[in-house]
């Protein structure tokens, strides 16, 4: 048993040596069991030296965090305490507080209704101004009332009699046409610009007539003035100009925003050309193209028939044939052809004329066919809206009509490109068509008269 046991320690202290030499490569060779024991002993120790120490600097760490908490504990207490002397003093001073308004609503007697009227109407009339166009060009012509307003005790005779005076001016300024330096926040970098102001109903630059637009002062009196997304254009920003450029004392029309701003920034919703366009949507552009290049080419159609009616015009006058025009082309062709007799240059002569037709007719065909086409496609593009409003109207109901909005601008702009495109295009079909015929029918003249000269002179 003792030798089984002494095996058993033999082996566990081999098989721990190699274990240890597995983990430690730079440990040293050892020549017997002995020397392999000292060795694990020696290494227990240290590990076990290495251990303590960490355990008293965990010690020694828990003391150093058991002073911290204890002098957090300490701190909120004495915090604590702080805070109920506060509240104590707190309590106090809210109590003399109260004891103080009652003192001042005895003080104030019969006069606490008509100062708190004087208060309110301060404040309404505040708001007005802070709103006003006016106060722009003053900005800081609102600080009374706003201490007027906001005032506890009774308000000074001074104080009382700035709320009449600000109405009287406010009734003044309204009537003015103004010009004056300010800064606007989107213009120049925020600096000084020179703006003309008509009353309190609309404000524009002096330099090029853009709209501003006004919105309430902030704490600092700064004139939150910026110019408007969309200018109006049109006869609005005429009448500006006239405005701006009108010598004094003259009499010009002026635009008034009876809205005070609102109506000039609806603008912002109001499409141009080219949005109006993209409303339509593919079938808007379709139709955009067709007009256009039948427009482009019925131009030049008119003026190349033109030249041509005013070039055989001047044909009919000369004996020569020319090759520059389709009647000295049909009196070449008679030339060449006059040895013959009466029915053979006749036929002759019609050949020419079914040769210059095609020149003459050109194009003419697809003016036609874009004028028919076009009014089709805006039809096709209102079905098309229609099928998407409907959809619209099936997935979120009609409690919005901003859903349904845009496939009612596809259906009802297709269609109106669709006449718009289809108009000019029947005219200019019309008088290429009227042109051409006048051509055609000077060529079937001439050509008959040729024939009834050549016969008369062959029957002589």
């Amino acid at each position: 048993m003792k030798m089984s046991m002494k095996k058993i320690a033999t082996t566990a202290a081999v098989t721990l040596g190699a274990a240890m030499l597995l983990a430690a490569p730079a440990v040293s060779q050892v020549s017997s069991v002995e020397q392999l024991l000292q060795q694990v002993r020696a290494d227990s120790s240290k590990t076990a030296a290495e251990n303590a120490k960490r355990e008293a600097e965990f010690r020694a760490r828990k003391n150093e965090q058991q002073q911290k908490l204890s002098a957090a504990r300490s701190e909120l207490a004495a915090l604590e305490r702080k805070a109920k002397s506060v509240q104590a003093t707190f309590d106090i001073n809210e109590r003399k507080v109260s004891a103080l308004e009652g003192q001042l609503d005895s003080a104030q007697g019969e006069f606490r209704e008509v100062f708190g009227l004087a208060r309110s109407k301060a404040g309404e009339f505040k708001a007005t101004l802070d709103s006003s166009l006016i106060t722009s060009q003053f900005p800081n012509r609102t600080k009374v009332l706003g201490r007027v307003s906001e005032a506890k005790a009774l308000p000074s005779s001074d104080d009382l009699n700035a709320i009449w005076k600000s109405m009287l001016a406010e009734i003044k300024y309204q009537r003015q046409v103004a010009t004056y330096t300010a800064n606007v926040n989107n213009l120049n970098d925020g600096a000084e610009t020179q703006v003309t102001r008509i009353g309190p109903f609309s404000i524009f630059t002096t330099q090029g007539a853009n709209f501003l637009e006004y919105a309430f002062a902030d704490e600092e009196g700064i004139n939150p003035l910026t110019t408007l997304p969309k200018q109006p254009g049109g006869a609005v920003s005429k009448a500006a100009n006239a405005v701006v450029k009108a010598a004094g004392g003259s009499l010009v029309s002026a635009p008034i925003d009876p809205t005070r701003g609102s109506l000039l920034k609806s603008f912002e919703r109001v499409p141009d050309i080219r949005e109006r366009v993209a409303q339509g949507g593919k079938i808007g552009y379709i139709i955009v193209a067709l007009a256009f290049g039948g427009v482009i080419l019925g131009l030049l159609r008119i003026i190349s028939l033109f030249m041509t009616s005013q070039a055989v015009k001047a044909q009919k006058k000369r004996a020569q044939p020319s090759k520059g025009n389709p009647l000295g082309r049909v009196m070449m062709a008679y030339e060449e052809s006059k040895s013959k007799d009466e029915e053979i240059l006749e036929l002759k002569l019609d050949e020419a004329i079914l040769r210059e037709s095609p020149k003459l007719e050109f194009g003419l065909n697809f003016l036609k066919l874009g004028a028919g086409i076009a009014p089709l496609l805006g039809l096709l593009g209102t079905v098309t809206g229609m099928i998407k409003t409907f959809q619209a109207m099936m997935i979120y109901g009609t409690g919005d009509p901003q859903l349904m909005a845009g496939g009612i601008s596809e259906a009802l702009v297709t269609t109106m490109l669709g006449l718009i495109a289809a108009i000019p295009l029947l005219i200019l079909h019309s008088f290429c068509a009227s042109l051409a015929r006048g051509v055609q029918g000077t060529l079937e003249e001439q050509s008959a008269g040729i024939v009834a000269r050549h016969v008369e002179s062959r029957r002589g």
